[in-house]
């Protein structure tokens, strides 16, 4: 199975990226079944719980960073597997809340929507987007290969667009958070 995963990290990548911006876009856009609902107190917390965890994928990421930095393979290993387990977490809870409840709307003033968070959110959202594949093709690297055999691959380049465009991403994601639900407009 390693071996076959190996041969096709582009393959799989590109399966994987279809497979979960599907279920994104098919959420937000309400096309996939809607799970059980769950008290609305667990939904309220959902975005909070969501800028914790982006807040614990943004400490992992810079720990990874830096452990790979001072050669430390096993930390950066087991910290950006750490990231990668905290960004799915926040996606499962970020995917059922917006199945149940659909986009949040934003609360403040008509002309901060239209020039500051739509822009802002967009921006978010495109660097998301962008991650995915890149995630994808950076763990499949890493998961498939002997730790000798990554330094003659693409990891370390596009690990390093990808951590950092992650980063921004995340940061980006706690700032939305905080215009949705922080800020009192």
């Amino acid at each position: 199975m390693q071996k076959y995963a190996r041969d096709r990290v582009p393959e799989l990548t590109a399966l994987l990226t279809a497979v979960s911006l599907a279920l994104v876009f098919g959420a937000v856009l309400g096309v996939v079944p809607t799970p059980p609902r769950a008290p609305t107190a667990v939904l309220d917390a959902i975005p909070a719980v969501n800028a914790v965890i982006s807040l614990g994928a943004i400490v992992a990421i810079v720990t990874g960073w830096r452990a790979i930095r001072r050669g430390d393979v096993g930390r950066h290993r087991a910290s950006m597997l750490t990231a990668f387990g905290l960004f799915a977490l926040f996606l499962v809870l970020y995917l059922y809340r917006v199945s149940i409840l659909g986009p949040s709307d934003f609360p403040g003033p008509e002309l901060v929507y239209s020039y500051v968070y739509l822009p802002f959110l967009a921006i978010h959202i495109l660097l998301a987007v962008v991650c995915i594949p890149l995630l994808f093709y950076v763990l499949l690297l890493g998961l498939t290969r002997p730790v000798e055999a990554i330094y003659e691959t693409s990891h370390r380049r596009v690990g390093r667009i990808a951590a950092s465009l992650w980063l921004v991403s995340f940061t980006m994601g706690i700032a939305v958070f905080l215009m949705l639900y922080v800020v009192p407009w």
